[in-house]
């Protein structure tokens, strides 16, 4: 393989280049004062950022994840909570991030032993296994693993689960789990490749889940098996529910039938009409797997209008990080003129950037409006899980090019499907590598 060296030479073809054009020197003194972003941000585009929306659900206070990674879990508890908010005249009604998150953690742990003890006989440096031993105390997830654990173990109000010091800063938990899965890993497979009996593996196996167990315990408390759910409602009115289960509490209060629900993928660089699996990215074993019918942008787009126009929120995945103003909220493919900045060429299409590693989803939020003009969604209400302080009190706003570029997946009724696209989803689905993506 060719090796290039930078000489002298190249120093000065560069530094002549740069010093040719006058520009330079001023955008530099720009960019060093007030950064690439502030220099490079468009106020024609914020200022088409408005709030306001032809289609918009009420949906009160956001919540806040801080400094965790669970915002998948914030979304899919928010969607729930807007139905219970609507059902029971209860506003601001909360439930709980931190058990969903508690069972995550061991069920997690469970299903990673499965997976190292499958690959047990590939060698170290399997490409398979270094994905399984990349991060198995990550705390991020899809809509499949959220609705796997709601399936499993109900849900539970914030009043009888609450946040922890831990649960809001998952990094310390991550670390500690991230250790202590991997030397497992080291453990079982030394033990099979030592010829140790499949009762002894799987005895070694129980003792170390219960050490996960306890970690998850030390760090989000332990969940009760039942609890009292007791409210007032927005009109001042008491209820109470003595000793109920958390499966009790979401069968009873909640009528909403998560298997009803789908996910529409927009990855260009995969087979459209396609239905595909991540198998390496479902968390409960026996549970929802993680699945989505890839499908052109305005499929997703008029699903999640239908969906709202009746009244109900979309759980979407996206990139937020990208072309975004946290503080403000607002959310603009062309909000930050940085090819413009720099005189470059940065032009990727969505298919390129998801092959080069450049746009990968890595939040998600919840959709509660959209403006419609001429037949045509223009921005979209967004509940982020931030808290009060970023946004207009938590919601941002999301320009229909951004959900061009930047969403993946949205969640919708299968109601809301043609009945052809409702065929797709019997199809066989394709499984994806572990180390896709997506």
């Amino acid at each position: 393989m060719a090796h290039t060296k930078l000489t002298q030479a190249d120093f000065d073809a560069m530094r002549e280049k740069y010093d040719s054009d006058p520009k330079n020197k001023v955008l530099q003194r720009s960019v060093m004062k007030n950064g690439i972003n502030n220099t490079a941000k468009d106020n024609r585009v914020v200022a088409k950022l408005n709030h306001t929306y032809s289609v918009e659900i009420d949906t009160g206070k956001v919540s806040n994840q801080k400094r965790s990674g669970r915002c998948w879990l914030f979304s899919l508890l928010n969607v729930l909570k807007h139905d219970f908010a609507k059902r029971y005249d209860v506003k601001d009604f909360e439930l709980s991030q931190s058990y969903l998150f508690f069972w995550d953690k061991v069920e997690r742990a469970n299903i990673f032993y499965d997976r190292i003890i499958d690959t047990a006989d590939k060698p170290f440096d399997d490409r398979e296994l270094r994905c399984y031993l990349a991060a198995p105390g990550a705390y991020g997830g899809e809509w499949g693993m959220a609705v796997a654990l709601v399936q499993k173990y109900g849900v539970m109000p914030t009043s009888a689960f609450p946040e922890s010091n831990v649960t809001e800063d998952t990094s310390d938990l991550k670390e500690v789990l991230n250790r202590k899965l991997r030397r497992d890993a080291m453990v079982l497979r030394d033990m099979i490749h030592a010829g140790n009996s499949d009762a002894e593996i799987a005895e070694k196996r129980k003792e170390m889940l219960k050490e996960v167990y306890k970690i998850a315990g030390f760090a989000c408390g332990v969940p009760r098996e039942t609890f009292t759910f007791e409210y007032r409602d927005d009109k001042q009115n008491y209820h109470v529910d003595a000793d109920i289960t958390p499966k009790q509490f979401f069968d009873k209060y909640f009528e909403i039938d998560l298997d009803d629900y789908v996910v529409l993928g927009n990855y260009p660089n995969r087979k459209m009409e396609q239905l595909f699996r991540n198998k390496a990215g479902q968390n409960v074993v026996g549970g929802r797997q993680v699945e989505f019918l890839n499908m052109p942008m305005d499929v997703l787009k008029d699903a999640a209008i239908a969906q709202l126009k009746d009244g109900e929120t979309v759980w979407f995945a996206n990139t937020v990080t990208e072309q975004s103003d946290r503080q403000n909220g607002l959310l603009d493919d062309d909000l930050y003129r940085r090819a413009e900045l720099f005189d470059i060429d940065m032009n990727m299409d969505k298919s390129q950037r998801l092959d080069y590693y450049d746009n990968i989803p890595n939040h998600a939020m919840t959709l509660t409006g959209v403006d419609i003009v001429d037949d045509k969604p223009t921005k979209w209400k967004v509940e982020n899980s931030w808290g009060e302080k970023v946004g207009e009190k938590g919601y941002f706003v999301m320009a229909d090019n951004w959900m061009d570029n930047n969403v993946f997946e949205v969640i919708v009724n299968k109601k809301y499907l043609t009945d052809s696209q409702r065929q797709l989803l019997e199809q066989t689905p394709v499984d994806l590598d572990p180390w896709a993506a997506v």
